[in-house]
């Protein structure tokens, strides 16, 4: 099942987050007193389905939230589910972390380049971030079952972990957070997908 799919044979109307959707999880706070409403990224949802699963687009502009490069909002999922991406323009470091008896688990980041798959396992919550000057195209499959749930990066504001101008910061909101360690991204499709079913 490859995730490959022309963006220009979409003709889905997106779903738009607007930065006022994201106050909750930015990091630049004084920027942000002053920053004008504006559309970050663009979901186009269920471009197509293969049994449980859909199949959907994010495109994130180049653009920065003052020192913080653009991300999307961090979620969990509901139940197990877990979540494979495709790199189809541009480049994403992926920002994935486990929460447990609050506190965080275990963090880590994946730089990933056009063509590239990173899987995100069960039970982890995860951004995108676009850390270049140029857009960024995203793909990815999911259950059509599994829930986004924001609440831990509303109430933490954000990852355990920003991405800024200066490099990684830890993110003062979260008492303890391991060291952040990076994973190397995939070449080639997983061949077992049962951990997208939940």
């Amino acid at each position: 099942m490859a995730l490959g799919f022309s963006i220009i044979k979409m003709n889905k109307k997106p779903d738009i987050r607007f930065l006022y959707d994201m106050k909750k999880v930015i990091y630049d706070r004084e920027w942000l007193k002053s920053a004008e409403n504006f559309p970050l990224y663009y979901m186009y949802r269920g471009i197509k389905k293969k049994g449980d699963l859909r199949y959907d687009i994010t495109v994130i502009p180049s653009l920065m939230l003052g020192n913080e490069f653009t991300k999307t909002k961090g979620h969990e999922h509901s139940n197990k589910y877990g979540e494979v991406y495709q790199v189809l323009k541009g480049k994403a470091i992926y920002l994935i972390q486990k929460w447990k008896r609050n506190k965080i688990e275990d963090v880590f980041a994946i730089k990933a380049e056009k063509n590239d798959f990173v899987v995100i396992p069960p039970y982890y919550g995860h951004i995108t971030i676009n850390p270049i000057n140029q857009e960024l195209t995203e793909a990815n499959w999911i259950s059509k079952n599994c829930k986004n749930n924001y609440h831990l990066f509303e109430k933490k504001q954000g990852a355990c972990y920003y991405y800024t101008k200066s490099g990684w910061i830890k993110n003062k909101n979260y008492k303890k957070a391991p060291k952040l360690l990076f994973k190397k991204s995939l070449k080639k499709m997983p061949k077992n997908l049962d951990f997208l079913k939940g």
